[in-house]
């Protein structure tokens, strides 16, 4: 693993490894704010005009244990 190190200057290497990893994060984030489901910024603004209905059981369909 050391003649590795030898082949490339290790600074290099790890800057280019790490504007490479920042490179893709920032890619998924931006794919996933484009998507209805995962967008956490207008996530809520989405989801405000939806109805959620509560659907209660009835009494005949709780068992007492």
């Amino acid at each position: 693993m050391w003649r590795l190190w030898l082949l490339f200057d290790p600074r290099r290497a790890l800057v280019a490894v790490a504007a490479f990893l920042f490179a893709l994060a920032l890619l998924i984030h931006f794919i996933l704010l484009s998507t209805d489901r995962f967008n956490w910024l207008e996530g809520a603004a989405a989801d405000a005009g939806a109805q959620v209905q509560m659907i209660e059981p009835s009494p005949t369909d709780v068992k007492l244990v």
